[in-house]
């Protein structure tokens, strides 16, 4: 794969500016922009949801929240974009991560809303579902919530341990599952049948 190495600093300021003027405006409609490939970024998002650059954790939460509002998922590969240019990212799971959540009741029942480590908040459901992955350090499920267009986050361990003490039994796909409802929509976790205890 071809590698930005020459003027990647640069590359990363006009990154920066984009995202600095988008953000003033709301969140940039990078769905609407295809510019050309340019290249992989030395930019990495690590399982734990800490972004990386040039192999230095970056540690300004600002500087982080401005880069994840310009990254997009095409096509199986998540790339930082602008209008002008497309610079592929490692990530090595969800982009994101859940961090906290809260329950309240709205006009279809209990509402599930997310906060990300990068500031966004999502309410599961239709628009925001969520789903059950694996833990490939564990033997735990692994709860994911889409955040926008692709990109989801994945639920860290101290909340999902506080929405498992939230979930029901409910019927789903002709069997009973253990699940989570927001919105009207349930989310199933695992079989009534593979609870243990």
């Amino acid at each position: 794969m071809t590698k930005a190495k020459s003027g990647q600093m640069s590359e990363t300021s006009d990154i920066l500016a984009v995202a600095k003027a988008a953000g003033k405006k709301g969140p940039p409609p990078v769905h609407l922009w295809n510019p050309p490939y340019c290249g992989e970024m030395d930019m990495r998002i690590a399982r734990d949801g800490t972004w990386f650059h040039e192999g230095t954790p970056i540690g300004r939460a600002p500087l982080v929240r401005l880069f994840a509002s310009i990254l997009k998922l095409e096509d199986g590969r998540y790339y930082l974009v602008t209008p002008v240019e497309k610079l592929g990212i490692t990530v090595e799971d969800a982009p994101f991560i859940v961090v906290d959540f809260r329950l309240e009741e709205g006009e279809h029942g209990a509402e599930l809303t997310f906060t990300t480590n990068v500031g966004d908040e999502v309410t599961a459901g239709p628009d925001h579902p969520m789903r059950m992955g694996r833990d490939p350090t564990t033997p735990n499920p692994a709860p994911y919530v889409m955040v926008r267009r692709g990109l989801e986050a994945r639920v860290d361990r101290k909340s999902f341990y506080r929405l498992i003490e939230l979930g029901e039994v409910a019927e789903h796909a002709g069997e009973a599952w253990f699940g989570l409802w927001s919105r009207g929509t349930f989310f199933p976790v695992m079989r009534e049948a593979d609870l243990v205890g």
